[in-house]
């Protein structure tokens, strides 16, 4: 239960970073760790106790094993958050060469 708790707080804490902070730089991380949180979670909510890996046997089939989509899912997830993290680490490099800054109120300021 504990654990559970651990991933909500980690999650408010990168929700937290993304609402107040004016550094891009933090609020890409800050994205990057509500992911990572929701991705824990995820995993969390899919391991069961004592369960074996999700394999043929001897006997047959294991009835007590751990569910291997989700973590398939988890995989694909991953995947696509490298991609949204290089997305912004790109747009953010493209603005600290056009405005000088990574203050998001500076770059609302220059807009024109």
């Amino acid at each position: 239960m504990i654990v559970y708790i651990l991933c909500f707080a980690l999650f408010l804490v990168g929700i937290y970073g993304a609402l107040t902070k004016r550094d891009l730089i933090k609020i890409i991380l800050s994205i990057g760790i509500m992911g990572y949180a929701v991705n824990l979670m995820f995993i969390l909510f899919a391991y069961k106790t004592g369960a074996s890996f999700a394999i043929l046997t001897k006997e047959g089939i294991n009835t007590n094993m751990v569910d291997p989509l989700p973590q398939a899912l988890i995989l694909t997830s991953i995947v696509i958050e490298l991609g949204i993290t290089a997305l912004l680490v790109t747009l953010a490099i493209r603005l600290f060469e056009k405005y000088k800054t990574f203050d998001i109120t500076k770059i609302r300021r220059l807009s024109g």
